[in-house]
């Protein structure tokens, strides 16, 4: 890997020198101060010498370059693919703020109460009206408003969930399937 001559570096120091001889995992090399020194070969990084830029750009093959950049490459990511009719599923949005216009005098007991039984309401409506999907945002919080709403959605046998999608919502979302039953 290292030959006599290499300039290198220390990984781990602010050091450079140019390697004097290799021996097993071990290189000696000769510091700019004049200081000889030992250095496993991990401990080295060898460096490209500037003087030689012009050999090693001209080792590049700008054809294929230009081949590569002018090929689309692939997506990094999947998006999903919807159909123009298909609607979105309904988001329901359990902060207290959204819910009434103030909540001033209520006690933490009142609010949590207040939204279990909008999320309950809004489970129902989807329930009896066949919706397939719908969302909640708690937020992340303390968790205690997710937690009573795993507890309230771990009542009903027709429905399974899940945390909602991170890239959409982050950590502060359920996502609600709701099992259609035939009649």
């Amino acid at each position: 890997m290292f030959e006599k001559g290499d300039k290198v570096s220390v990984l781990d120091d602010a050091i450079n020198g140019v390697v004097l001889a290799v021996q097993n995992n071990e290189v000696s090399i000769e510091t700019a101060d004049g200081f000889v020194m030992t250095y496993f070969v991990k401990e080295l990084i060898k460096i490209n010498d500037t003087s030689d830029l012009s050999k090693s750009i001209g080792s590049f093959n700008s054809n294929q370059i230009k081949k590569e950049k002018e090929e689309p490459k692939a997506r990094s990511f999947i998006k999903d693919k919807k159909a123009k009719y298909e609607i979105p599923a309904p988001e329901f949005d359990l902060h207290i703020e959204k819910l009434i216009p103030s909540f001033k005098g209520m006690s933490n007991y009142d609010i949590l109460t207040l939204q279990t039984e909008t999320a309950k309401r809004h489970l129902e409506f989807a329930i009896r009206n066949r919706i397939p999907k719908i969302v909640f945002i708690h937020g992340v919080g303390e968790g205690i408003l997710k937690a009573e709403l795993d507890f309230l959605l771990g009542r009903y046998d027709s429905i399974d969930f899940r945390e909602g999608n991170y890239q959409r919502y982050g950590m502060g979302a359920t996502e609600v399937f709701i099992r259609q039953k035939t009649k």
